[in-house]
């Protein structure tokens, strides 16, 4: 039962952490990557599609994103929903690609996403608090209906924390990392 509950939470914690680095990868650095439109929706015949599911994203150079999207018909569409993104992008269209340049990084625009990069790092770490709260109440539980001893529970409890202590450590890496991506120029 103890091995069940830490490898839940240890599973848990892993999904915080991949949710965090997803979630980083959105914020933009000064450099184009064609995942930062990973998260635009276009309509595509009356249904939300994905834009990577209706086009081609290919890097021209560092700082500019080509779209070519699979049917002439839904340039329009397509530059309008990167256009109305919050990205703060000016597509131009050539024919049928679209060319997404990534305009450079003003210092001011630097320190907000800083700010929301260690937003994000902050809630990453209060899910894997609230996932270590979880699994001390399921050994609390065990203890009360007296399948565990309490120092099997007292053990599993210090196992728990390290998990914790190690991903928190893991979190704040991430978000070390991403700020000083950001404030390089």
């Amino acid at each position: 039962m103890i091995a069940d509950i830490k490898k839940s939470a240890e599973q848990k914690m892993a999904k915080c952490v991949e949710a965090l680095k997803h979630d980083l990868s959105k914020v933009r650095t000064g450099r184009a990557h064609v995942g930062l439109l990973d998260h635009l929706h276009v309509d595509y015949y009356g249904s939300s599609m994905p834009i990577n599911q209706v086009a081609n994203l290919t890097l021209s150079d560092a700082r500019t994103i080509s779209v070519q999207p699979y049917e002439k018909k839904m340039v329009p569409v397509v530059e309008k929903a990167i256009r109305d993104s919050d990205l703060g992008v000016n597509p131009a269209t050539s024919g049928d690609i679209i060319r997404v340049p990534m305009p450079p990084l003003t210092e001011e625009r630097r320190k907000e996403l800083t700010k929301v990069v260690k937003s994000e790092g902050e809630n990453a770490k209060v899910a894997v608090r609230n996932v270590r709260r979880d699994a001390n109440t399921h050994l609390k539980d065990e203890l009360k209906k007296k399948t565990v001893s309490e120092d099997e529970e007292k053990k599993a409890q210090d196992d728990v924390q390290k998990m914790t202590d190690k991903t928190i450590a893991e979190i704040d890496k991430l978000v070390a990392e991403k700020e000083k991506d950001l404030m390089s120029i």
